[in-house]
């Protein structure tokens, strides 16, 4: 019976390393799915700028003059 204490005391000891090694790569994920967000919507940011910058389409220019 003594034994049998032991033995479960020991499992919850190993289960508890377990679960703290999982809680720290979970915390590290969630730092890194924040980080990369935080650039597509930087990125995101950005394509639109351009897409609304002055500069017209090739197709849509007059040909310069000394066409």
């Amino acid at each position: 019976m003594e034994n049998d204490i032991t033995d479960l005391q020991i499992r919850v000891t190993h289960q508890e390393s377990t679960l703290e090694a999982l809680n720290q790569v979970i915390i590290q994920q969630q730092k890194a799915i924040d980080q990369l967000t935080l650039t597509v919507s930087q990125l995101s940011e950005r394509m639109r700028s351009m897409a609304d910058s002055n500069i017209a389409d090739p197709a849509q220019e007059t040909p310069p003059p000394h066409y």
